[in-house]
């Protein structure tokens, strides 16, 4: 298996993690809420740390896709940030932005996996967003039959979308309460359980690109979850 990096790079620059041999991601703290924006200049993301979805599910490098994602928070929500160069996207014809939209994950989305039970890693959210700026969160429990009716919970998070055809680029912007997450109120080193994932392209020849090999043919895989600390 290749390794990517901006892995490795994240592991030892960020120094130690929560469990055994996890690749930790910083959340840079912020003082303020901010009008969400999806402009990787604007001040409010300038100053955080980059980090990289660049890997397919095997764990193998695919440098056309490589995906920047930002992150920051505030006392009241988590943000994400994700920069995603493409070359064929396949959307949901008559997109619907204001109400949710199951199953949205059968088109192209970025997600964020993230958890705050370290005990029982089989419950997490998951936020998925899509170019066209529709949406879905879900409460994920793996030890039901049927996780993805956690689509019926609403987390209140917000979100932002724009394609740039021009220079083949869609953003997507998010923010969480932390409310949704955790019953602990946020502050630094207070570590979550994550991954990040987009995808690409028709579903004949779908790319699947992530932050964390998933190592099989679902993303829902917390064993392979790393770990986002707030700083």
């Amino acid at each position: 298996m290749k390794v990517s990096c901006c892995l490795l790079f994240c592991f030892l620059a960020i120094g130690g993690c929560h469990g055994k041999d996890k690749p930790v991601i910083e959340s840079l703290h912020a003082e303020h809420d901010a009008t969400l924006n999806t402009d990787p200049a604007a001040p409010f993301w300038r100053d955080s740390r980059p980090f990289y979805a660049e890997v397919d599910t095997a764990g193998h490098v695919v440098p056309e896709y490589r995906t920047e994602i930002r992150t920051r928070w505030t006392s009241n929500n988590i943000y994400f940030l994700f920069i995603c160069p493409y070359k064929n996207l396949y959307l949901k014809p008559g997109p619907d932005t204001a109400h949710e939209t199951n199953e949205l994950w059968k088109w192209n989305v970025a997600e964020v996996f993230i958890g705050s039970d370290f005990k029982n890693i089989q419950r997490y959210k998951e936020f998925e967003v899509s170019p066209q700026n529709e949406w879905i969160d879900l409460d994920i429990d793996l030890k039901k039959p049927h996780h993805e009716d956690g689509w019926l919970w609403n987390s209140g998070f917000e979100h932002s979308a724009r394609i740039d055809n021009g220079k083949h680029i869609w953003y997507v912007a998010m923010r969480i309460p932390f409310t949704a997450l955790d019953t602990r109120p946020p502050a630094p080193g207070t570590t979550f359980r994550v991954n990040l994932f987009r995808t690409e392209g028709l579903p004949q020849d779908s790319k699947e690109i992530m932050w964390q090999p998933v190592m099989g043919k679902t993303f829902h895989v917390p064993e392979r979850f790393g770990l986002l600390r707030l700083k």
